[in-house]
């Protein structure tokens, strides 16, 4: 495959530089630490390119209680060198993803798929983004949005945006991811669709968000 065409996933971007030696602070996009700590190559893309360019992260190091990374790349010996890099990702080849435990699941393979409502097979929606926090909550475009309430008036008429709501990645709220059929299917606690559940509907227990995580990992 060539450069060209090859498939590349975001793994960080680098967010500004780090002392006056070259190095850069880099906003993490993975869930793999080595991204940041092995030395090897990587591959750096900026903002006014198509295209990256291969690069090598000589070494790297965590920054305490945040989602940042201090890296040091080959051919960066200044803080103005670094100071051009604000703003360019990281990447690495969409080939060199590591292999994932039984129960996790990449954010890629997680992005587009169909939201189906588990109990009354009912269309939800489409996956459109996964945020990642202390619990990783799936961003859902909803395939038929609620009516806005009739007491609210808009003073000029503007493009509406698509409605989306939030629901958390745990297996209780998501207990079935089928890749395969590009689907997964969701038991949404009361109140965050507009649709309630049919009367003879069984009321999943206990919804709370401490309940066992489904681990995603790194955006394409």
């Amino acid at each position: 495959m060539s450069e060209t065409e090859t498939e590349w996933l975001e793994i960080g971007k680098i967010v500004a530089p780090q002392g006056l030696h070259g190095e850069v602070r880099v906003l993490s996009a993975s869930d793999f630490p080595e991204r940041f700590l092995e030395p090897g190559q990587r591959w750096l893309r900026s903002p006014s390119q198509s295209q990256p360019q291969a690069i090598e992260l000589l070494k790297g190091r965590p920054v305490p209680g945040k989602n940042l990374y201090v890296l040091q790349l080959a051919g960066v010996a200044n803080r103005n060198q670094a100071e051009a890099l604000r703003g360019s990702m990281l990447l690495v080849p969409a080939s060199d993803r590591p292999p994932l435990d039984e129960g996790e699941f990449h954010v890629s393979d997680l992005v587009g798929l169909t939201v189906i409502h588990h109990q009354t097979q009912a269309l939800i929606g489409t996956v459109v983004d996964v945020f990642a926090s202390s619990q990783d909550i799936l961003e859902v475009q909803l395939a038929h949005p609620p009516a806005a309430p009739r007491h609210k008036k808009k003073r000029r008429k503007q493009m509406a945006k698509p409605a989306t709501v939030l629901i958390p990645f745990v297996e209780v709220i998501v207990p079935v991811v089928d890749l395969a059929q590009q689907r997964l299917e969701v038991l949404p606690p009361l109140g965050l669709l507009e649709d309630e559940p049919p009367d003879n509907a069984e009321t999943p227990p206990d919804l709370q968000f401490d309940a066992t995580t489904v681990p995603v990992t790194e955006s394409p």
